[in-house]
């Protein structure tokens, strides 16, 4: 319970420092304006979705980190996935960087990929806990190429 209590605090603060950068976000003028993807969700479902992946991921985490005996490995590969989820926000939204953003959210999401493929022999069915980030980064990073591809 410690671990998850301790990834659920790493993953929320992560989406805070975010948010501070993030303004009025899909709110804002600048976003409203720009070409969207067809299959943009509402702008609440951003927000819904972001905490419930962060509770899924804590859980995987809190589980690779009892399983793993290579702790480095581990804190590594989280360390870049928390960096590059803070980095998104301020690119995409404060600087208006959209191309930058869409680099970083590649690289998000196959860091994400390889965490899930590095300790799926480990965690097995516990892997499942990591898929809902890695389809939503999916979702992600479609809607951000396609904002790129588009205006």
């Amino acid at each position: 319970m410690v671990h998850f209590i301790f990834f659920l605090i790493l993953n929320f603060g992560a989406l805070a420092i975010g948010q501070i950068f993030t303004g009025p976000g899909v709110s804002s003028e600048w976003y409203r304006t720009l070409n969207q993807a067809p299959w943009t969700p509402p702008g609440w479902v951003f927000g819904a979705a972001w905490a419930s992946l962060m509770v899924c991921f804590a859980i995987y985490m809190a589980h690779a980190w009892k399983l793993d005996t290579s702790k480095r490995t581990l804190v590594f590969l989280f360390g870049v996935q928390w960096i590059l989820n803070v980095l998104w926000n301020p690119v995409f939204f404060h600087y208006h960087m959209i191309l930058a953003a869409l680099a970083i959210i590649l690289l998000l999401t196959g860091i994400i990929f390889t965490i899930i493929l590095r300790y799926s022999e480990q965690l097995r069915l516990k892997s499942l806990w990591a898929l809902p980030y890695l389809l939503w980064l999916l979702v992600a990073t479609s809607l951000n190429g396609f904002i790129y591809f588009n205006n």
